[in-house]
């Protein structure tokens, strides 16, 4: 729906409205309190002035869910603290009543507003009063589209589509909703009160503190909330249903669903209730507030959002259906709900200054959901499992456009660029070395007295270090510094020389080049066994390590090995010399190494044949060692290497690439026939997850029987959708099957798939076949899937569902729909969903002139939000293209393959 609101550049307002249409324009933070001048000096700062902060928010909203407008009033206790004439704050999409503006009594004789800002401005006649003050205004808006702000959601009841009302602060939208000092180090106490139709469920952060009604309408009150960060105040307002539970200290939590659904939140419950439990007692704080709501919204953009008391999730991750999920879903929704309730301590009640320390809270909630989830089920050996962070992070911090795990913010847009795996992943993944270094006890108790020290405050990255510092003493700040302050990460190589084991960092970059990157790196090793670790801090560029007679003897063969990094705990790459790589690969073919071990030991690889410094046959030779294979996590890692193999041996060496998928298949059949279609009872969780998993694989792979046995399943699937022979665990492999064979003269498969989309009522299996709609070489049907992003059948959040299955063959076809209809994209989708469309397209490229074609056209079509995706895009792409020159030039690679084929 487009605003029709009026706006303005930048001046004067002299109507009794006035329409605010603000972005954020942002630089260095302004000094000096402005006593005097004028509006302008405002203008282009990266952060709001401090001489007046906001103490207390009374606000007051009036949704219409029918006309999906909005009506409201603030009236916020401000401190002023020094010298000024001017009040400065955010407002964006609203129009802000000028005649109701006032400061206590005073009228503002400027209202001026900086469009590309964000920001309003008002000044008056003379300078205020210090200390506190009451400013009050009227405004309107609109519920958008857009799944930020205060934005509508649909949903059906009773055959009906339905508004409600939602928001979606995090991280610079609080100010779409109301004017306010939006800024996470502003945090103030809100009293909320909303007028809505009577029949509605309408929920905030707080608990209700009364309701009155007049006929269909009602106003309700909630009560007033503890100091919290814009970003965090939330609202919903629509027909819900709920299911409800109670934590050991009698905090009320309920899990809120569509009519219809609430069994589906159980789940759910029992893990946000548990979780409520854990992290009260991990951090020896309780969860300051009284009630805990999580609500599932038909239309969100994120995963789910933390707002204090009030948490906000897509349906698929946090509802479960006993019959109709599958086991990844279980796993799915344990995790998310874990890291959102364990936002209310990391994030809520302690909370980052600027976003510049967004790491503190998205890392830590990753790190320490893990920690929640194997508590509750140690059975799913989550912590394995965690590497998959570690790895993803990884591979984006190899890129030369990557980022600082601390990244300096310039622009309200650029924040939404860094929800990404360096904020995520890597910082989760640092958090867990520091832990491993300092120990689980020290480590713990250390948190604790920082949760204590900052609670309903804010708090950088070094006020940590600084408790860390004193709890332990430990020079975590020396340490931890290296690892967030710059971006990338050292390959360590490791060379034997005598009795000696010599080490050396480097940057690694997956480009081939060096960077001058220099860390302090937690080093850790095993010798032969695992009872024989040792810890060192390698501080300088080179370093050496005795080997000691454990390690078992070099002379004889056999027993000998060393492995760095025990376990995937260090943020680092290990490259070995020939001889410590074989003696490696030896303990992985004998089944020494850990489940972690054998994780990392093919991800460095892997990593090291695409910056060429190990070769491509040396990457299959390991590969093969894994044949033997039946862990979850491990082959999961696994797949993702064959996946990208089989991408880049397409292009580097068509020749040859239909022996190498047949390769691949030899290392994943034994385990994928071991398993079969068809559950088993009493098999574990991590069983039932690998067995799609590598019928998925093995579909992509072009395994004929797979592909035949998937279609056959599906077949009957379609005429009796309660069968046994295809439960909701196997259907992506089956889907995924079909296909393979549609075309646009053999589309009935294709079409049994859209029904089942439009039929289902299940949300996790409409999204499994939106997945795999567009996973077809046929230019006809990759066309028409992809149009469907533009039709009411996909809702804007799950479009990057629909990229995601986009194959190699179809890359062009695909390259070419986005160029002519990128500027629909723009208009349609927020930065951060718009770069989904690059980020799903552009890396399965493989060669410098389309990366220098693609870099063209981007060139004048840039739009805030995704700048950083693009670069990282392209850059995958010329490294996948040095990468098949290597490959392409490499000598007797076609004999390893064929040797390999022929082994028994």
């Amino acid at each position: 729906m487009e605003n029709q609101e009026k706006s303005m550049k930048g001046g004067r307002l002299d109507e009794g409205m006035m329409g605010i249409k603000l972005g954020a324009n942002l630089k260095a933070s302004p000094g000096a309190p402005a006593a005097g001048g004028s509006a302008d000096q405002f203008r282009g700062k990266a952060r709001l002035p401090s001489f007046a902060a906001p103490r207390r928010y009374e606000l007051f909203l009036r949704p219409d869910l029918v006309a999906c407008t909005f009506s409201g009033s603030v009236a916020i206790s401000v401190a002023v603290s020094a010298p000024t004439r001017f009040l400065v704050l955010n407002a964006l999409d609203l129009s802000v009543n000028r005649t109701s503006i006032r400061f206590q009594a005073l009228e503002p004789t400027e209202v001026v507003f900086f469009k590309d800002d964000g920001v309003l401005v008002l000044g008056f006649a003379k300078q205020l009063p210090l200390g506190e003050g009451l400013l009050k205004m009227d405004f309107n808006g609109i519920l958008n589209d857009q799944m930020r702000g205060f934005y509508r959601s649909k949903y059906q009841y009773k055959g009906k589509e339905r508004n409600m009302a939602v928001t979606q602060f995090e991280s610079v939208d609080a100010r779409r909703c109301f004017p306010c000092w939006d800024e996470p180090a502003f945090k103030a106490k809100f009293k909320l009160t909303l007028e809505v139709p009577s029949e509605l469920v309408a929920l905030s952060n707080m608990p209700v503190g009364n309701a009155t009604f007049a006929g269909p309408i009602k106003t309700v009150r909630y009560l007033e909330s503890p100091p919290m960060s814009t970003y965090l105040v939330a609202i919903v307002v629509g027909l819900f249903e709920y299911v409800e539970g109670m934590t050991t200290k009698g905090t009320r939590v309920r899990v809120y669903t569509q009519i219809g659904k609430s069994n589906q939140g159980k789940f759910a419950l029992d893990v946000g209730v548990k979780s409520l439990n854990l992290y009260k007692d991990y951090f020896d704080t309780p969860f300051p507030l009284p009630k805990l709501d999580m609500v599932a919204i038909p239309d969100f953009a994120a995963g789910a959002m933390e707002n204090y008391g009030l948490v906000t999730y897509r349906e698929v991750a946090l509802l479960f259906d006993d019959k109709s999920s599958s086991a990844s879903s279980r796993q799915s929704v344990a995790i998310t709900v874990a890291h959102e309730l364990a936002h209310q301590w990391f994030g809520n009640l302690v909370t980052m200054e600027w976003w510049t320390h967004l790491w503190l809270n998205e890392g830590f909630a990753t790190w320490v959901s893990h920690l929640a989830v194997d508590s509750f089920f140690p059975q799913w050996n989550i912590w394995t499992q965690f590497l998959d962070s570690t790895t993803t992070a990884l591979r984006l911090d190899s890129l030369e456009a990557s980022h600082p795990i601390e990244v300096e913010i310039h622009h309200a847009s650029e924040v939404d660029q860094i929800f990404d795996a360096i904020s995520y992943d890597k910082g989760a993944s640092v958090i867990r070395m520091l832990q491993s270094y300092l120990g689980a006890e020290r480590f713990q108790k250390a948190m604790a007295s920082y949760m204590k020290k900052y609670a309903f405050s804010n708090a950088k990255t070094e006020d940590l270090w600084a408790v860390l510092e004193k709890e332990t003493g430990e020079p975590v700040k020396d340490l931890m510094t290296t690892w967030t302050k710059q971006k990338g990460y050292p390959v360590i190589n490791a060379k034997i020389k005598g009795d000696d084991i010599e080490i050396e960092q480097a940057q690694f970059l997956l480009d081939g080049s060096s960077g001058s990157g220099m860390w302090i790196v937690p080093i850790t090793s095993g010798c032969g066994a695992y009872d024989t670790q040792k810890k060192f801090l390698l501080k300088l560029k080179r370093d050496k390590m005795v080997i000691g007679s454990q390690c078992g003897d070099r002379k004889k063969g056999g027993n000998f090995w060393t492995k760095l990094n025990i376990n995937g705990t260090g943020f680092y790459r290990v490259k070995y010399d020939d001889e410590l790589a074989a003696a490696l690969q030896n303990a992985l073919e004998t089944k020494k190494l850990s489940l972690m071990d054998k994780i990392g030991t093919v991800d460095d690889l892997y990593a090291l044949s695409i910056a060429r410094q190990q070769t491509f046959a040396s990457l299959l030779r390991l590969l093969y060692g894994y044949r033997g294979e039946a862990d979850y996590s491990v082959l999961s890692h696994i797949n993702t290497v064959t996946t990208s193999i089989a991408k880049v041996s397409a292009d580097a060496t068509p020749a040859l690439a239909g022996d190498i998928k047949q390769l691949l298949i030899k290392i994943l059949l034994s385990p994928a026939e071991k398993l079969g279609w068809d559950p088993k009872k009493g098999e574990s969780h991590l069983d039932v997850m690998l067995r799609p998993l590598l019928l998925t694989a093995l579909v992509q792979l072009g395994h004929g029987k797979t592909i035949n046995e998937g279609v056959r399943r599906f077949n009957i699937f379609t005429r009796d959708r309660g069968t046994s022979l295809l439960p909701p665990d196997t259907r992506k492999a089956a889907y995924l099957a079909v296909m393979q064979n549609v075309s646009s003269s053999n589309r009935s498969g294709y079409d049994a798939l859209r029904k089942i989309y439009k039929e289902s009522a299940e949300g996790e299996e409409r999204l499994q076949v939106l997945g795999i709609l567009s996973s077809c070489r046929d230019k006809g049907i990759v066309l028409e899937s992809l149009n469907l992003i533009f039709t009411n059948e996909v809702r804007n959040q799950d479009a990057y569902i629909l990229l995601r299955g986009i194959q190699p063959e179809a890359r062009e076809i695909s390259w070419n729909w986005l160029k002519e209809n990128w500027e629909r994209i723009s208009r349609t989708f927020s930065g951060s969903l718009a770069a989904n469309f690059v980020k799903n397209i552009v890396p399965l490229f493989t060669s410098n002139e389309k990366a220098a074609e693609i870099s063209k056209f981007f060139a004048t079509r840039t739009k805030p939000g995704f700048e950083r995706t693009l670069k990282q895009s392209l850059e995958t792409v010329r490294i996948s293209a040095r990468w098949a020159e290597g490959i392409r030039s490499e000598p007797g690679l076609s004999q390893t393959v064929r040797e390999l084929l022929a082994k028994p």
